[in-house]
């Protein structure tokens, strides 16, 4: 990869960022909907208490899968910047020991 190329994949990274953030915050809200639903729905379930826990149970399940991808995703961004950086220094090093050599 060129240096071109790894300063591309740095700002498309560092631009998809603020959407991932969003992503999680809006993610957040939406969980504290559904603990909110599934606690309310619980207590005035009464006798269709087992009910209420499976739809519960469920909604737990869905959650946490959709949690566990975006924290995999952004995860992987991370990962690709770091590699990215770490080639844009490994090029920068190559360039100074070259102009140390001619020098």
């Amino acid at each position: 990869m060129k240096e071109q190329s790894f300063e591309d994949e740095v700002m498309r990274i560092l631009e998809e960022t603020p959407s991932a953030r969003k992503a999680l915050l809006e993610n957040h809200e939406n969980l504290l909907r559904v603990a909110d639903y599934c606690c309310s729905n619980y207590l005035q379930a009464g006798d269709g208490s087992l009910k209420a826990l499976e739809e519960t149970k469920n909604f737990t399940t869905q959650s946490l899968a959709s949690v566990a991808y975006q924290i995999s995703s952004l995860a992987g961004s991370v990962l690709s910047l770091l590699d990215a950086q770490t080639n844009q220094l490994r090029h920068m090093e190559s360039s100074i020991n070259l102009i140390g050599q001619v020098s």
